[in-house]
């Protein structure tokens, strides 16, 4: 079991959400966000004053996912938020020790799968060879 965590650009959600709807992978937690990477700062005037934006707005996903859907799901997020340009975002991948799902009080894998689970671990399994 992994935890991803992606910060990717705003206007690439969308895609990214949809990307991840195609393969199986449905879990996702999201927030807002402003960071600093390897953007340069923009000077933007604000009511006759200089200012100087070094944080840029981002989205912050979180998905929790059982082995087969680790390669899928950064496939997918790289393949939907990637612009070329400075500033696309990063994706961590960080090991989980355990998950349990409150509603049922299921654990690990069983707590991540979602209901469709047979068919959508075989189409992840599918696409990972």
């Amino acid at each position: 079991m992994k935890l991803i965590t992606a910060i990717i650009r705003p206007d690439r959600l969308g895609m990214v959400k949809e990307a991840l709807f195609r393969v199986g992978v449905t879990g996702i937690s999201l927030s807002k966000v402003s960071g600093h990477g390897g953007e340069k700062e923009i000077i933007e005037h604000y009511r006759g004053t200089q200012v100087r934006m070094e944080f840029h707005e981002k989205v912050h996903l979180q998905i929790a996912v059982s082995e087969p859907f680790v390669d899928v799901t950064v496939n997918a997020i790289l393949q939907s938020a990637r612009t070329g340009e400075v500033g696309d975002g990063k994706i961590f991948v960080q090991p989980l020790e355990r998950v349990i799902r409150i509603r049922t009080g299921e654990q690990d894998s069983d707590a991540l799968t979602p209901v469709n689970q047979p068919e959508t671990t075989a189409q992840a399994l599918k696409k990972r060879s």
